[in-house]
């Protein structure tokens, strides 16, 4: 299916032509062109954001991942819990997730200390949420599938001569 095929290739790349993918895929531009813009419109496609490697910048960027514990609202679930989580500007992404911890909610902040007054300042007050746990992105290594620091792809294995 043509729509599969854009989004496999589209996934790592949003930057990539029209035109080249018709080439890619035996698709004219304006099919590619429609079959993207039905996805926009279906939500299938949600957004094209950038991966950015803030250790290469002036910028200070902490990310957390924080798990969090809440009691689901009677006939909504987790769901209108994660929407009132997601709202926070901080909040880059919410997942269900099985194991210990109902919600991972990814943030960032400028420090530790801002990460720490979100949680306590607007993530914990919040009446369904009955407990969090508070884990810091130390290094990222690859994300959203590419691998941040590319300098670091080449092959650092020793040469050894006879």
């Amino acid at each position: 299916m043509l729509e599969e095929k854009i989004l496999r290739n589209i996934v790592n790349n949003s930057k990539i032509s029209s035109e080249d993918l018709g080439a890619m895929l035996g698709a004219t531009t304006e099919e590619i062109n429609a079959a993207i813009k039905k996805m926009e419109d279906e939500g299938i496609i949600c957004g094209y954001p950038t991966v950015i490697n803030w250790d290469k910048t002036e910028e200070e960027v902490v990310t957390a991942l924080i798990e969090v514990n809440v009691t689901p609202q009677r006939g909504q679930g987790f769901d209108k819990v994660a929407e009132r989580i997601y709202q926070f500007d901080e909040v880059e992404s919410v997942y269900l997730i099985s194991g210990g911890f109902d919600l991972c909610v990814t943030i960032t902040g400028k420090s530790m200390k801002e990460v720490a007054l979100f949680v306590v300042t607007k993530l914990s007050p919040l009446e369904s949420v009955v407990g969090t746990s508070t884990n810091f992105v130390l290094k990222k290594y690859k994300e959203r599938g590419l691998i941040i620091d590319k300098d670091k792809e080449k092959d650092e294995r020793m040469l050894i001569s006879p």
